[in-house]
């Protein structure tokens, strides 16, 4: 297959994707259970109060179909509906408005986006380069005891619920390290120095826990990809080239290990952010994770929505951008 056909076959596939997600996105906070109707509108209300309040949210069309139009032979209001407002909005960049703050969506996103991604870039690094580490080593010492003790270390922190061990450190650090919020409350950017220094000991602990938490998948990856590899003839050339067990390690298996790498990085992102919900509801941290919890608790469909597709939209967009760097790493997706 040639890259170009390649590209067009993934960039296809994502696109595919992202529909489904977006249709999945819609109908999917429609069917929970719990009625918001309970949170725009007191029942004390007046009927006629109560049904402008639901028209300006758009409750007051039709879910999918307009039928009572589409009997009547009306097509140009049969697909007046909350769905087709839904797909004219997301393509003008409106994510609907909150039904407990009335704020618009994109806006509450925006601020808490990059919050989230603060975390989920200083666990995936500490995942990585933790088990990046562990897995040569492991595979450097395959069949000792250090190898044994690495790889029980990797399926008890993959076997260990987040949530579980974030409680633990709560516990722990109690009296040691902040324990929730981002930030002491008083502080603010403008503090300069101080407010990221404050910053940085809220982040230790959903770091620690977030990293350690997902450290076992690129753990286990390396090692059983570096042991296959030490098995090609090409290493045994080089050692007998005389070159020793590091600079073999080092210089031949270790840059293979790249190819599962970026596939086991796009793939374990997904993880990582349902990860981050779990690990910014223990501590706290006002992400997006703390406010999709928040929203379930307070039925805030418009506010899941969001949080939910932008999520969604960030694994696509990752697994995407994971294929096109694949295409440029493995010459075999060139040559077929």
């Amino acid at each position: 297959m040639h890259r170009s056909d390649y590209l067009i076959q993934r960039s296809t596939f994502a696109l595919l994707t992202l529909i489904v997600t977006i249709v999945f996105n819609f109908f999917l906070f429609r069917i929970m259970p719990g009625d918001p109707v309970q949170i725009l509108a007191s029942p004390k209300l007046p009927k006629d109060v109560k049904e402008k309040i639901f028209a300006s949210f758009g409750l007051d069309k039709p879910l999918w179909l307009n039928t009572e139009a589409l009997q009547a032979g009306d097509w140009e209001k049969v697909f007046d509906s909350q769905f087709t407002a839904y797909l004219r909005n997301l393509s003008h960049g409106d994510l609907g408005i909150s039904f407990v703050t009335r704020q618009p969506v994109s806006q509450i996103l925006s601020e808490r986006a990059g919050r989230t991604v603060l975390l989920l870039i200083f666990g995936e690094v500490t995942s990585i380069v933790l088990g990046t580490l562990l897995g040569i080593i492991a595979s450097w010492r395959r069949g000792t005891k250090l190898d044994t003790g690495i790889l029980v270390y990797g399926l008890f922190t993959w076997s260990m619920p987040t949530f579980f061990f974030g409680i633990i450190m709560v516990i722990l650090a109690r009296g040691i390290l902040p324990t929730g919020r981002m930030v002491t409350p008083g502080l603010s950017p403008e503090d300069g120095w101080t407010y990221w220094q404050d910053v940085g000991k809220h982040l230790i602990l959903p770091t620690i826990v977030l990293g350690i938490g997902y450290v076992s998948s690129y753990l286990l990856v390396v090692r059983s990809t570096i042991v296959e590899i030490l098995s090609e003839d090409y290493i045994l050339t080089a050692k007998a080239k005389g070159l020793n067990a590091f600079q073999v390690l080092r210089d031949h298996a270790f840059k293979n290990t790249m190819l599962p790498m970026v596939t086991m990085i796009a793939l374990s992102l997904g993880f990582t952010v349902g990860g981050s919900i779990e690990v910014e509801t223990v501590f706290s941290w006002p992400g997006l994770g703390r406010l999709a919890f928040d929203s379930i608790h307070d039925l805030d469909y418009p506010v899941l929505q969001g949080v939910f597709l932008l999520l969604a939209v960030s694994v696509i967009l990752a697994n995407f951008f994971a294929d096109v760097l694949y295409s440029f790493l493995d010459p075999r997706v060139k040559t077929g």
